[in-house]
């Protein structure tokens, strides 16, 4: 038999954190809203450039990560939504994360809406990458430093070596 204590801690419903597939985190997001699960994919807006056009598209701010107010029992139809790889974990349980922790990145992206996270940890001198957007598009190079959000890039084409400075936003590794 339960004491009322925990039971109540065991209804009582906290943001988690869970791990999708890459690029699934708006599709787990209404997978689960469909489901009946509160769910917070926070995304931001971003211009896509293709040969023929432009357009605004909506990116999650946080690559694989999807945010979850749900209590102990609503765990099992998380971990079997479609899409969902597991939960973040902190000291073997998963991580809860503060109410007020969500409230302030919905402020800060209704203030910042072109607000960005750049991942640099992956990111060395030395490695080959690929230029998504701008005026060397496709074009791959090495790393030869990393500024800030900026990196130099050694572009070796025509038999010459250009150098040029590209927003890490805009390579991927090669």
């Amino acid at each position: 038999m339960q004491s009322i204590s925990s039971k109540k801690s065991t209804l009582e419903r906290n943001w988690l954190v869970i791990y999708t597939r890459p690029n699934w985190e708006k599709k787990v997001h209404q997978l689960l809203l469909i489901t009946g699960i509160e769910s917070y994919c926070p995304v931001r807006m971003e211009e896509h450039v293709w040969a023929d056009r432009k357009k605004m598209v909506s990116v999650p701010v946080f690559n694989s990560y999807v945010f979850v107010k749900i209590n102990r029992y609503e765990e099992s139809i998380v971990r079997q939504t479609l899409g969902v790889i597991n939960f973040i974990y902190y000291l073997g349980r998963p991580a809860v994360v503060r109410n007020s922790e969500i409230e302030a990145i919905q402020r800060f992206l209704n203030e910042y809406p072109d607000l960005e996270i750049i991942t640099v940890k992956e990111l060395s001198p030395g490695e080959r990458v690929k230029i998504r957007n701008g005026p060397f598009m496709n074009q791959q190079g090495n790393i030869l430093q990393i500024r800030g959000k900026n990196v130099l890039l050694k572009l070796e084409n025509l038999e010459s070596v250009l150098v040029t400075k590209v927003t890490v936003k805009n390579i991927e590794l090669a």
